[in-house]
Formats: C-alpha cells, structure tokens, sequence
C-alpha cells in the first residue's frame, strides 16, 4: 500500500484565502460566496482572466503562509506513518506564478509544509514532496511512485485517459459539490478518509 495525495485544496485550504486577498485587491464584491470556486467564477464571468492568474499565484506564493490545513489532514499522514505506509505529496504545480511577480511557488509549497508540521519526525519525507510543472508530470510521478490509492480534489485528475487504472480513486470534496462516479470514492472530510484507510489496511 502506498498513498499519494494532491497538495494544493487537498491539504491544504485555500477558499477562505483566495476569497480574503480577492477583497483586499477589490477583485470582488463582499457578498460573494468564501470559495475559491466563487472568485474564480466571478472574475471568468467578467473576462478577467489575467486578474484570475495573477490572484493564484500570490496566494500559491507568498500569502501561502496564511493558510491552515484542512481538520485532520496530519493526523491521516500521521496514521499513515505509524502503519508504515509510504506517503507522497504529488501536485501539478509550476515553478514560478505564470502572470505577475515571478513567485516561486515551490519553495512557498515547501515551506507551508514544514510550518503546518508535515516535516515533523518525517511525518513527510521531504524527498517525497513532488511539484510537477504539467498535469501529464503528475501523473507519471503517481505511476512512478507506484501509488495504490490516490486523494486529489479535482476530479478531472481522476477522468485524465492516462491515469493508472490500478490506483484506487479517492476523491477529497469538502463541499460535495462534484458529482460522483463507479470508480471513485467521495470523502467530505479527512476523518472519513482516514476511516477509508483503515479498512484498505
């Protein structure tokens, strides 16, 4: 057995963040829902792509630092890590923010998860920690790493014709806004995933 998770909305929570800096930059009105969906949605909507991009890469960047992890996302790796589970982080993440300040969105990732714990006692290894530039390097890392279970908030991850079909689909959807599919599982919570995990074991 061995776990891959995604990074960004999946260990990460990002909504409130991308909902706050959105406000503070006037990209959006108060009354718009605090999701990241929402703000994405709304300034699409208005043809304001570049503002859009420009928004991810400083709260992938240097307000990355601001965000929490999702409730019990460390203590599944925890779990993880005491039954001798290998665990790595695989994320479809660039180097540097595609519009903007050159942000290094790398080393804002490494450094949230050493400030969120995740380093702790190796709780990550730091050499399984993987930024890939496309989603194609994504999932070759997943099939390299020989995953047996993957948790990823995007289900188009999941839908991609090139992912390895042995690897068990978990699908990370706090919301439980995405629809559900025969071959993946549903998680609102990482509570029920650690559940999940219990009974892969």
């Amino acid at each position: 057995m061995r776990v891959g998770i995604d990074f960004d909305n999946t260990l990460v929570c990002c909504a409130p963040l991308f909902h706050r800096v959105a406000l503070e930059r006037g990209l959006v009105p108060p009354h718009l829902p605090a999701t990241k969906d929402a703000v994405r949605n709304y300034l699409m909507d208005l043809g304001r792509e570049t503002d859009w991009t420009e928004l991810q890469g400083t709260v992938y960047g240097p307000r990355l630092c601001e965000a929490l992890p999702f409730p019990g996302a460390r203590e599944f790796v925890v779990l993880c890590r005491q039954k001798n589970i290998p665990v790595g982080v695989v994320s479809h993440k660039t180097r540097h923010a595609l519009c903007g300040p050159a942000h290094n969105l790398h080393d804002a990732g490494y450094r949230w998860l050493e400030s969120a714990g995740f380093f702790d006692q190796d709780v990550i290894s730091r050499d399984q920690v993987f930024f890939e530039p496309s989603r194609a390097a994504k999932l070759n890392r997943i099939r390299a790493l020989g995953c047996s279970h993957f948790i990823d908030d995007l289900r188009e991850v999941f839908s991609e014709p090139r992912f390895p079909v042995e690897v068990k689909k978990w699908l990370f959807d706090p919301d439980s806004s995405q629809k559900g599919s025969k071959d993946t599982r549903s998680f609102s919570t990482w509570v029920q995933l650690s559940g999940a995990l219990e009974e892969d074991f």
